[in-house]
């Protein structure tokens, strides 16, 4: 459309070089004002004189026979011949002049033609003073009359056939009539001599308006036709695009003019579309059927109507193939104000529909898993909670979270994990029915919306069902997987009238959950808004927890199995909020973890463990837990550094405690930042080894310092358990041949001591030899002679 309103401006451009007023003395062409381009307008003018040489010279012979009937008589035979000859000559070189400037109005006319076409004016007027002053002496009164009504019909001939040179025909008259003003005083006719001035005053007058009216419609002719040249030259560039095409029918909706564009988009030709009804050309096989879109009905009903329409969209057919065409048409109206059919233009708007489809599918749907996403969910959502209150029903709405997904992204890859989300969403649409839809809100978590939860039944069996099919092992890439699924729901409009609440109060049902272990599905009660509300709270504290000092360290002792000296202990944090008091380390570590303020809590942790330890006797570790989001902080082995280099502590007294489950997050990382720690001297326990994701890999890739056996299996051994006492045998043989020590943990009778030295544990931990204590007190168990005494 640029190019088009370009042109546009060309035209505006093109008029307005033309004046907007025509004052006397340039319409006479002595001025030039500045207000426009006067030497193209003299083109305009002058190039009208070649139209009428034929009849101007016609109206001098019949006005010159005249002139010869009256003086034949009275004048010589060869001064009529002579001023015959005269008029010819002047008349023929007046109508070269005017044939000359036939092409001014498409160049610019110059001063010196301007001056020749005045002069031939001048010449012809002075060829008629001669009978005015040569042949009226000769005659009587009323001859000299007749030759003044001669002399009169060419000044007005003149006028009105001259009317583009007023100058010309002022000049003409203003001799012409000056001579016979002239010719009459001399004959002492004063009235008519005062006839005569009157009748030139009336014809100048008459010839400068008649030139004003000329010109005016000659501008108005020039703009017109410069405006129709540009419109057409815009509906040929129109016409000649790549997409857009012009159509017209007739009054009985037939297309008649058919252009090339028009009959190419619909694969015909010219010919074989001109006269055919427009509908069925783009209604394919729907013309015979009957069966037409409604898009189709709707541009039909328009042109019966008479209607005019823009950019409507209609879905044609075009050789057998399904197109969308966009069409805008007007009535057009015969010269007598009837209907005479339509014009318009279209366009063939196919590919981007189906892009705007595409880009609509995309906004709507999950491009992983082809799931609808959380946009049509929450829309899904919304109907389903206008439906339930319009009929007085109940809607669900489910959150599922997969289980130990993370672990398979990051030991795996992304490609596997994409595989095996859309494994995911083939087993959740599989037991969807008309009642629900399924959707992932991103990630690895999914959603289900129940349209109609009457059957409160009906959630619990799609909960369980979701858990059951989405825990069962999947085949990926050559890999058996394991994972499962948490499961929250929310009953709508019970447990929230809107979309955003009942999503809130899921999600809220959902933690609870994977609080509880996973695996599991939970409903919403009210009670988890609390809960909620006390995490969030606790959570605010924890983060001023370091500034306010609040965060304390425990030292729990490990001891030699053999001896039962002291070789290290275990800090153990601990929170005494000045809000909430003791807070379980259960409750606010997971907190700390989820927040990642566990990381600057671990630095504090790191620095105040090895400053205490250096209190102790130097054969005396000690042991520090690392959190995953802490080995894959950056900052994890720096923090340690510092801590050493703080404190004074040699490195080989620390030793950092990890569980299994850092492996399985990130691997590379973890072993990583492992390694360096190793490389500055300092230890590594495995802890809980046994109880998650145990792998032979683990301890072979890395030189563990310490395996910790779990209480579990402690408590398994002392009861008798084959398969308890059996890992711990296992356990205790690979860390013998891997030149590892083992530490169990939880020993709390004695009766559990002597089990565990019978199996060979090297060194012991539990509350038979202490609970976690402060530090003074972790100190003055180095003046006890026994331990079990100092604790009894």
């Amino acid at each position: 459309m640029r190019a088009y309103d370009g042109r546009v401006t060309d035209i505006q451009t093109t008029t307005s070089v033309l004046p907007k007023s025509l004052p006397v003395m340039a319409v006479l062409g002595l001025t030039d004002p500045g207000d426009g381009d006067w030497n193209r307008l003299r083109g305009l003018q002058y190039s009208s004189l070649s139209r009428v040489t034929a009849a101007r010279i016609l109206a001098h012979g019949l006005a010159s026979l005249a002139v010869l009937r009256l003086y034949y008589d009275s004048v010589h035979p060869a001064g009529l011949v002579a001023w015959f000859v005269l008029l010819a000559a002047s008349l023929v070189f007046g109508a070269k002049v005017d044939k000359a400037l036939g092409d001014t109005d498409r160049r610019r006319i110059t001063r010196d033609e301007v001056h020749r076409q005045s002069l031939s004016s001048v010449g012809n007027a002075l060829v008629w003073v001669a009978p005015l002053a040569a042949f009226a002496p000769f005659g009587d009164p009323k001859e000299h009359l007749e030759l003044w009504a001669v002399c009169a019909m060419l000044m007005t001939a003149s006028a009105v056939l001259l009317p583009a040179v007023p100058l010309s025909n002022l000049l003409f008259g203003g001799i012409v009539g000056g001579a016979a003003v002239v010719s009459f005083l001399f004959g002492q006719s004063y009235e008519m001599a005062l006839i005569s001035i009157l009748f030139m005053v009336v014809v100048g007058l008459g010839a400068v308006e008649n030139a004003r009216f000329f010109l005016t419609a000659r501008i108005a002719e020039s703009a017109m036709a410069e405006k129709s040249e540009v419109v057409s030259m815009l509906l040929r560039e129109f016409e000649e695009g790549e997409a857009d095409w012009l159509w017209q029918t007739d009054p009985l909706r037939r297309v008649r003019s058919a252009s090339p564009r028009f009959a190419y988009a619909l694969g015909l030709s010219p010919e074989e579309v001109e006269g055919k009804p427009f509908i069925q050309l783009i209604a394919g096989p729907a013309w015979d059927t009957g069966q037409f879109p409604s898009s189709m009905h709707d541009l039909a009903e328009r042109l019966k109507r008479r209607e005019s329409f823009s950019n409507l969209l209609v879905r044609v057919t075009i050789n057998n193939q399904q197109r969308w065409w966009e069409i805008s048409g007007t009535p057009k109206l015969d010269e007598n104000g009837n209907f005479d059919g339509f014009r318009g233009v279209g366009s063939d708007v196919t590919e981007q529909r189906e892009s705007s489809e595409k880009i609509a599918h995309m906004a709507r749907f999950d491009t992983l898993t082809g799931l609808p996403n959380r946009m049509m969910v929450t829309e899904a959502l919304g109907e389903a909670m206008r439906y339930a209150d319009q009929w007085r029903t109940r809607c669900a709405f489910l959150m599922i979270d997969l289980d130990r997904f993370k672990a398979v992204n990051d030991t795996l890859g992304h490609l596997v994990g994409d595989q095996l989300l859309a494994r995911v969403s083939e087993r959740l649409k599989s037991i969807m029915t008309d009642n629900e839809l399924v959707g992932r809100l991103g990630g690895d978590e999914f959603a289900i919306v129940i349209r109609d939860a009457s059957n409160h039944n009906r959630v619990t069996q799609v909960a369980e069902a979701a858990i059951e099919l989405l825990s069962r092992p999947y085949e990926v890439d050559h890999h058996t997987l394991y994972i499962g699924a948490s499961v929250g729901s929310a009953i709508g409009p019970r447990d929230g009238t809107t979309v955003e609440t009942l999503m809130r109060n899921a999600d809220l049902a959902l933690y609870r959950s994977k609080e509880e272990g996973g695996g599991i599905h939970h409903g919403y009660e009210p009670s988890l808004h609390q809960e909620a509300e006390e995490r969030r709270k606790l959570e605010f504290s924890l983060r001023r927890a370091l500034e306010k000092n609040e965060l304390l360290l425990n030292y729990q002792p490990v001891v030699d199995a053999k001896d039962e000296n002291i070789v290290s202990f275990e800090a153990l944090l601990r929170w005494n909020s000045e809000e909430h008091g003791f807070v379980s380390p259960a409750k606010f570590i997971p907190l700390a973890e989820d927040t990642r303020l566990i990381v600057p809590i671990g630095e504090w942790v790191l620095r105040e463990a090895c400053r205490e330890a250096t209190r102790w006797p130097k054969n005396v570790k000690v042991a520090v837990n690392a959190s995953g989001e802490q080995l894959l902080d950056p900052g994890f082995v720096p923090s340690v550094i510092s801590a050493l280099s703080s404190s004074g502590l040699p490195a080989q007294r620390l030793e950092i405690e990890v569980t299994e489950s850092i492996f399985v997050r990130d691997a590379t990382t973890a072993r990583s930042a492992l390694e360096q720690i190793m490389a500055l001297g300092c230890g590594i326990a495995l802890d809980d080894f046994g109880t998650g994701y145990s792998s032979l890999a683990y301890i072979r890739n890395l030189r563990f310092s310490t395996i910790k056996v779990d209480r579990s299996f402690v408590q398994g051994a002392a009861a008798g358990s084959p398969e308890s006492l059996a890992i711990i045998r296992a356990v205790v043989a690979m860390a013998e041949s891997l030149e590892m020590s083992t530490t169990a943990e939880g020993v709390e009778t004695e009766h559990e001591l002597e089990i565990i030295r019978g199996l060979g544990c090297r060194k012991i931990q539990g509350y038979y030899f202490g609970r976690p204590m402060g530090a003074n007190d972790a100190r003055n168990l180095f003046s006890g002679s026994q331990l079990r005494q100092v604790n009894g």
